[in-house]
């Protein structure tokens, strides 16, 4: 296992944002040869120096705590479960958030896309995919792709794979992740184009097409975050909200599911 020092892990960091020493002395409002200084280890910086340079390149937080780490500091930011009573505000916002997205499903997802919590506009769903594909912790794209889960219910499976790719691409490029990157070349690699799979043409957005119970639904989605996280789990998580795209998917779920949401 290679240990970088702080400098070094900085160094990564700016070079995967595109900066040069300049543009993040100026964005840091040092200077260039105390970035120089910093990342060849001749100087060594404040915990507070490191956090500020972290967030102009931001950083997540759970590599923010790393970088503190190398250079001899103690970790900055907790990871607390999503139902610890220090983040009961938190949980309590996200269930209203669910809940008021009903009748259409919403799903929370972590970094790595495991399903963290979901409404229960997304019950019927899962009831349609295998049950090992439920035994947590329940990928979102695992479940998405793999033909015992949603992926037979998916028309346009191609454009869903493409998104997928598409979104986690620009993950690993923000912040590398040596799980996700192995999710990333078990399902969406290259090879695992869908050339058979129907593709969509839209003017606004690409929907993502389910066939059930003999009709097709059209749905987009829309992804919150949490804005100035100081806890490393909310800084991860994501709430994705889909919605009928046309009328007739906007009828499935006030008609067909009526009765399941007034119980």
């Amino acid at each position: 296992m290679i240990v970088y020092t702080v400098g070094e892990l900085l160094r990564q960091w700016r070079q995967r944002r595109g900066l040069s020493q300049l543009d993040l002395a100026i964005a840091a409002d040092v200077s260039a040869r105390h970035v120089s200084l910093v990342e060849t280890g001749k100087s060594k910086p404040s915990a507070d120096m490191i956090l500020r340079l972290a967030d102009q390149l931001h950083v997540p937080l759970r590599d923010r705590n790393r970088l503190l780490l190398a250079g001899g500091f103690a970790p900055r930011y907790a990871e607390r479960p999503l139902d610890d009573n220090a983040l009961s505000a938190v949980h309590d916002a996200i269930r209203r958030v669910l809940r008021a997205h009903e009748p259409y499903p919403a799903v929370v997802f972590d970094r790595r896309w495991n399903i963290v919590m979901t409404n229960r506009a997304v019950d019927p769903f899962f009831a349609q995919v295998a049950p090992d594909l439920l035994r947590p912790p329940v990928n979102l794209v695992r479940l998405g792709l793999d033909p015992r889960g949603f992926a037979r219910m998916v028309v346009n499976l191609a454009d869903v794979r493409a998104v997928f790719r598409t979104r986690i691409s620009r993950q690993l490029a923000t912040a590398p992740d040596p799980e996700l990157t192995a999710l990333y070349e078990e399902l969406l690699a290259p090879e695992h184009d869908d050339t058979a799979s129907q593709r969509i043409d839209a003017d606004v957005v690409i929907p993502m097409i389910l066939r059930v119970g003999g009709r097709e639904l059209r749905l987009f989605s829309t992804i919150t975050t949490f804005g100035t996280p100081m806890d490393i789990t909310i800084d991860e998580v994501a709430i994705e909200s889909y919605y009928p795209a046309d009328a007739e998917s906007a009828a499935y779920f006030t008609e067909e599911s009526a009765a399941y949401f007034t119980e």
